[in-house]
């Protein structure tokens, strides 16, 4: 192919490929796709933890992050904590956590061993939604957390 014709192929690609994608597949109602949101690699804020039917605020420190290393870290509400992490679709199951072990107020601590517990009782199901995950447990509790801003 000669240069000539190999920059006006190159320059009719480049102009239908935005075009082809902008287009889609043509139907009017098939209304927005939803892509799932990744669970690893971001940081997450814990907000809330509702275990059999109580809903708990977190303290503001509560976070996790797990990582596409299968590795998870972050704070329990007082104290920092490590874990394996497994990570198959929308499962998630936590190891045995490793954690700090510091004192703080007695709130603090009842949400940090309730977040504990709800971690790490077994295989967790993942909702992504608009910067939103929830992890719900085969019993329904729930932990709510919020996409980091910082």
């Amino acid at each position: 192919m000669n240069r000539h014709k190999q920059r006006m192929f190159l320059t009719v690609a480049a102009t239908l490929v935005p075009l082809t994608v902008a287009c889609g597949t043509g139907k009017a109602d098939s209304g927005p796709v939803s892509v799932p949101q990744p669970v690893t690699g971001v940081d997450w804020r814990v907000d809330s933890l509702t275990v059999a039917g109580t809903t708990r605020h977190a303290p503001t420190a509560a976070h996790l992050r797990i990582g596409e290393d299968g590795t998870a870290a972050g704070n329990l509400g007082c104290n920092q904590f490590s874990a394996r992490a497994t990570v198959h679709g929308d499962h998630i199951t936590f190891g045995a956590l490793r954690t700090t072990r510091m004192a703080c107020g007695p709130d603090r601590m009842a949400f940090e061993r309730a977040l504990s517990r709800a971690l790490t009782t077994g295989t967790l199901v993942a909702k992504t939604d608009d910067g939103k995950l929830t992890l719900t447990d085969g019993a329904g509790d729930r932990i709510q957390l919020s996409r980091s801003t910082e």
